[in-house]
């Protein structure tokens, strides 16, 4: 049997671990403290350890990606987004296969759509975009999962996919918009892969913090990402 209950519906917590997987109570306190299973924290670093070894052979020297640390960020902001999509899905239309695969479906044609307007239309200053992904970021933040639940099903939906999709979109955008000024490919690619790989544990942070603490988590990532890769844009880095 899993260690994990079902899904509820209005549950920013819908993964609670049991109580004998969990951290003991502390003196004074009762119940069981949100926490992440050892069990876990010892698998994700053993997949850390074997991320980096394959990076690592794949994309050359790790000193090669480091000009290219906005994009590691991005990779895990990214990977953070689309898990907050999932589990919003789930919490407002079930846990199915057909669910997961609208989700996936959504990424996918959000991505798609980004790439598109990149190729065909000249985009704004950086700036603008990263305004353009905290604004939704800030939308989905005020608009929370169970706040929908009295919508019908199709109204539901189109609002879940405007508020889940749109920071996708533009997160793409600004990928894209990032990407054309790299020169060594490959170890942009290895940084973004590596940087998504982090994304993927801090996403069990989501069993202490609940999951609409990710969109804080990614907002910081984000910014990071821009703080780190002004002046980057529009010339080619990493030759070396």
């Amino acid at each position: 049997m899993s260690n994990w209950g079902r899904a509820s519906a209005a549950g920013d917590r819908p993964f609670s671990p049991r109580a004998d997987t969990a951290a003991p109570p502390t003196a004074g306190t009762t119940g069981t403290a949100p926490a992440i299973p050892r069990f876990y924290l010892d698998w994700l670093a053993l997949i850390a350890v074997a991320s980096l070894l394959i990076i690592r052979v794949a994309g050359g020297p790790l000193h090669r990606m480091a000009p290219y640390l906005d994009l590691a960020l991005m990779g895990a902001a990214f990977l953070l987004l689309e898990t907050k999509n999932i589990v919003q899905f789930a919490l407002l239309f079930g846990t199915t296969w057909f669910v997961n695969s609208l989700v996936f479906a959504g990424v996918l044609l959000s991505v798609l759509a980004a790439v598109e307007v990149a190729s065909h239309f000249r985009l704004p200053r950086p700036r603008v975009l990263y305004t353009a992904l905290g604004a939704s970021l800030a939308i989905a933040w005020a608009v929370p999962a169970e706040s929908l639940l009295a919508l019908t099903p199709l109204p539901r939906f189109l609002a879940a996919t405007v508020i889940a999709f749109m920071p996708i979109f533009f997160a793409n955008l600004i990928f894209s918009q990032r990407f054309k000024s790299t020169a060594a490919t490959a170890a942009a690619f290895a940084a973004n892969l590596l940087g998504a790989m982090v994304g993927g544990a801090l996403e069990y942070t989501a069993l202490i913090t609940g999951y609409r603490f990710l969109l804080i988590i990614i907002t910081i990532l984000y910014t990071l990402a821009y703080l780190t890769g002004r002046g980057l844009l529009g010339r080619p880095v990493g030759t070396g």
